[in-house]
């Protein structure tokens, strides 16, 4: 399985983006499919995972109902659609996921593939 992450760029504080995770080389609909993201200097983070066969999600405590993950399996696409967003949320944002186990975890080291990376820069 291959993983395409797209959809960064630079956006004002209060704006919004959707952040796009292209899978291939698998069906959509057999693991789970997380967002993690990593600013300068910092460790990387968990953000939300999707369960793709039955679509349950689930979000890291800080996400406080302005990120959303979705995804449309016919496509095979995962998305997380950030909304309000901050300069703090400036970071370089990776989907990923676990192919032998497909499970929806917290940690980093959870996930054995991993795409590229998309830079979202929030500033005015």
């Amino acid at each position: 399985v291959q993983l395409q992450a797209s959809g960064g760029g630079l956006v004002q504080p209060g704006g919004s983006l959707r952040l796009s995770c292209a899978v291939s080389g698998s069906t959509l609909d057999s693991g789970g499919i997380a967002w993690f993201r990593q600013a300068p200097g910092k460790e990387r983070e968990w953000i939300s995972c999707i369960s793709t066969d039955n679509g349950v999600t689930y979000y890291a405590n800080f996400v406080k109902g302005r990120f959303t993950i979705s995804k449309h399996n016919s496509n095979a696409m995962v998305y997380l659609q950030i909304s309000s967003l901050k300069p703090e949320d400036t970071a370089t944002y990776y989907c990923a996921t676990d192919r032998a186990s497909g499970l929806c975890r917290d940690r980093v080291t959870a996930y054995d593939t991993w795409g590229q990376g998309t830079q979202v820069t929030v500033s005015s």
